[in-house]
């Protein structure tokens, strides 16, 4: 008898975990997911936490953190979320995704506990937090000597903020799941103020003032300490550089200077030194004590962000960016004016339904100058005519195309880049797909790059 495939015992796994609400369906309580850590012998408490939150950057923030975390000795377990193409890109251990078959051994294992936890509470456990107990416990199994967490949405009522975590950080916030968070800058702030717990060194990126007087004050009521970019540590100088830039830190112990990062975008150097900083905490680094520099440069030249301004082809230049809001396009954007000498620009976009695509077509247009609407793999995809009627008013009816199909959104995309208004093919195009996870996801699996 031949030996189970992995891939397909996977798919049977994520098959069941599906059948439970996805992580767009909530019901704000950690009832549940505490329930089921306790029947695991609360696993998220084996270890110390670095907890970040945020609209975006944290899945960026997150890797530079496990990356620094490792090259000084650490063994490491990093939840993440959304995945890109493979849901164990998730779960990582030793700043690697987990197997498929350790994957389906630890659901098998907390499976039955589930069923008890689903048993006691009139609403069963979600597939987001099924995957959070999972990860937990994975960590406690290996066990890791620190977990880089990432919530799922929010902090105070997310699934992953029963780890109190000794570090928390704290990534730029903006507008998004205004379904769930609700459109008020200040609300969305309250909510993700609450992974900040008494006693932890809380690290903020710069910040709305409206936001930073929130998060201030919940570290003043659970009597926290605080750092924040722009007054204890920054980005004190970026240079742009072949593949990536060439950064000078503040960190809180000191500076790094000569740090090389192998990614694109001002954002990119921010989130850096927002990670250097979340370590020199972690190890109680300040003003007379700094990381070794040797070791800080080494683990930064070895970050990669799968997904985020990544190059995936060359002639032309096809780039994969999963920028889903407003916040995050606006970012996509910048790094693309900025670091990008593209004769010519396509975007091929691509978002969910429940997005803002108004807002991030039109930070987009101004560095863009053709656009192809298309849709992805989820069945939350916004439907490319309509994304098409609400992209009329931004591009205009001579700017934009609507390919359904990606694959073919890419190819008309590509042809448009190389292709002067003569239809002669000319060299210096540019194309970038963007508009969700999902869609970036997808583009990479196109384009043959395997779940990192």
């Amino acid at each position: 008898m031949s030996a189970p495939d992995p891939l397909e015992e996977l798919r049977q796994v994520e098959a069941e975990l599906n059948q439970r609400w996805p992580e767009t369906k909530l019901d704000p309580s950690v009832e549940r997911i505490r329930a089921l850590a306790e029947l695991l012998g609360d696993p998220q408490t084996s270890y110390p936490v670095l907890h970040l939150t945020g609209t975006n950057g944290k899945t960026s923030t997150s890797r530079m953190i496990d990356a620094l975390l490792t090259r000084v000795g650490l063994r490491t377990g990093r939840y993440t979320s959304p995945h890109l193409q493979r849901v164990t890109e998730r779960i990582n251990v030793d700043n690697a995704p987990i197997s498929p078959e350790r994957y389906v051994e630890v659901y098998r294992d907390v499976e039955p506990l589930v069923s008890i936890v689903d048993s006691r509470h009139e609403v069963p456990l979600s597939k987001f937090e099924v995957l959070t107990g999972m990860a937990f416990a994975a960590f406690a199994d290996a066990p890791v000597d620190a977990a880089v967490v990432e919530v799922g949405m929010g902090g105070e009522w997310d699934a992953t903020n029963i780890a109190d975590g000794k570090v928390a950080v704290i990534t730029p916030i903006g507008l998004d799941h205004v379904d769930y968070l609700g459109s008020s800058l200040e609300g969305i702030a309250t909510e993700k103020a609450g992974i900040i717990k008494p006693g932890a060194v809380a690290l903020l990126a710069e910040q709305d003032p409206v936001v930073e007087q929130v998060l201030l004050r919940r570290i003043a009521e659970v009597d926290a300490m605080v750092a924040r970019q722009g007054s204890e540590f920054g980005v004190l100088q970026r240079d742009i550089a072949v593949g990536g830039q060439m950064l000078r830190l503040q960190g809180l112990g000191g500076v790094y200077d000569e740090v090389f990062l192998p990614l694109h975008g001002a954002h990119q150097a921010a989130n850096a030194v927002l990670a250097l900083a979340a370590v020199e905490a972690f190890f109680g680094a300040g003003a007379d004590r700094q990381l070794d520099v040797e070791a800080v440069r080494e683990a930064f030249a070895t970050v990669a962000s799968p997904g985020r301004l990544e190059r995936v082809r060359s002639a032309p230049t096809v780039l994969v960016d999963a920028a889903h809001n407003p916040h995050g396009a606006k970012a996509l954007a910048k790094a693309l004016g900025e670091e990008f000498g593209f004769r010519k620009l396509v975007a091929v976009v691509g978002v969910m339904d429940d997005k803002d695509a108004v807002g991030i077509l039109g930070e987009l247009e101004p560095v863009v100058d053709e656009v192809v609407l298309t849709a992805n793999s989820s069945p939350r995809a916004m439907d490319p005519d309509l994304l098409a009627g609400v992209a009329i008013p931004i591009f205009g009816e001579d700017r934009m195309v609507v390919r359904p199909h990606l694959p073919d959104a890419i190819e008309e995309a590509v042809r448009l880049a190389e292709e002067d208004e003569d239809g002669v093919v000319v060299s210096g195009g540019g194309v970038v797909v963007t508009g969700s996870v999902v869609t970036a996801g997808d583009a990479r699996a196109l384009f043959g790059k395997a779940p990192a």
